[in-house]
């Protein structure tokens, strides 16, 4: 049997219907004028390569007509060309908080120009988990992505273990050994309230996140920092736990209400929330802000549709997506590179509310 019928797929069709061999990665570095190892992560997506490089290679593959070997490049470098973003919550959460499809809104563009599949993972109950822990074992993506970390989540101690390129949206505590994204959780809600005293509010009460979340520590502790530092005491009669979502928001404004009925101020520490205290407010014939000023965080479209329409920290969500996107691919690429936090930079918006 000749050569020829041995590899009919290393033949592609020439000038006339004449059968030539494929082009090689190796024709088009030479073309491109790149190494091999250029034109490499152009293919793969890589974002660490120059726009100039970038568009050089991409001419010599059309020009070449070159066609990525996907399934032997599979086999050579276990790699499946998908990352998961996991979202350890209830679809409920999902659909009807704004920052988890703003999450997915950054991740979406940043890998838009790459080859990666994006699968969306949610984890509800022990026997997702445990499903998930068998996918993730059997290396089935490159990368994972998570979105809303608890601290008794094993999630993030499985991927550790497992050594998959991973990046967090927030982190477990201090000394968090993934790599991580975030917004200045405590410096935005240390604002936040800086803001209600200076406005003349004496009174400041807030609504927590899970407290099993560090985001939700850090926006307390920002608050309790703020309050100090214009000496006034931490009371934990003003102090109403919740879960980040508007009902939780409700149920705990109104329990503050029956608490402390003298509030003047609160800052919650997520835009839904803050919709459902508003809410309360009303009903109780409190007026906002003359009454009682109110401040979210995140600035999501819920606090631009709120009356009055509601004074909010802005994190900067879809950038905090993006960012977590470029890290994993980063990891990806380069296995084994040292883990990196990012943290971003929250911006108090000032509407009606407050």
């Amino acid at each position: 049997m000749s050569p020829t019928a041995q590899r009919p797929d290393a033949l592609h069709p020439g000038a006339g219907g004449r059968a030539t061999a494929r082009p090689t990665l190796e024709e088009v570095a030479a073309l491109a004028g790149v190494g091999r190892g250029t034109v490499s992560r152009v293919i793969n997506g890589s974002p660490r390569v120059s726009a100039k490089a970038r568009e050089a290679v991409q001419t010599a593959i059309a020009e070449l007509g070159y066609v990525p070997n996907r399934a032997a490049r599979t086999l050579v470098t276990s790699r499946t060309d998908s990352i998961a973003l996991v979202v350890p919550e209830a679809e409920t959460r999902l659909f009807s908080e704004p920052y988890f499809s703003d999450i997915i809104s950054g991740v979406s563009a940043e890998l838009a120009e790459t080859d990666m599949q994006l699968l969306l993972i949610l984890v509800r109950n022990q026997r997702e988990r445990d499903r998930l822990s068998a996918y993730l074992t059997a290396q089935r993506v490159d990368g994972v992505l998570v979105v809303s970390v608890h601290r008794d989540d094993p999630l993030p101690g499985l991927l550790e273990s497992l050594e998959i390129p991973s990046v967090l949206a927030g982190r477990r505590g201090d000394l968090e050994p993934l790599s991580y994204v975030h917004a200045d959780n405590a410096g935005g809600a240390r604002m936040a309230v800086r803001h209600l005293l200076r406005r003349g509010c004496t009174r400041v009460a807030t609504l927590t996140g899970p407290l099993d979340m560090e985001v939700a520590q850090a926006r307390l502790g920002g608050y309790r920092r703020a309050l100090e530092e214009a000496g006034h005491a931490y009371d934990e009669d003003l102090v109403g736990l919740a879960d980040f979502t508007e009902e939780g928001g409700r149920v705990a404004m109104r329990e503050l209400l029956a608490r402390k009925p003298e509030l003047d101020g609160v800052f919650c520490a997520s835009d839904v929330m803050a919709a459902g205290a508003m809410q309360v407010l009303r009903a109780a014939g409190r007026r906002i802000p003359d009454d009682v000023a109110v401040i979210g965080f995140d600035d999501s479209i819920v606090a631009r549709h709120t009356d009055p329409p509601m004074t909010s920290v802005r994190q900067p969500i879809e950038e905090m997506g993006r960012t977590m996107a470029r890290l994993l691919l980063d990891e990806i690429h380069e296995r084994g590179r040292a883990r990196r936090q990012v943290v971003l930079a929250t911006e108090l918006i000032v509407r009606d509310s407050a």
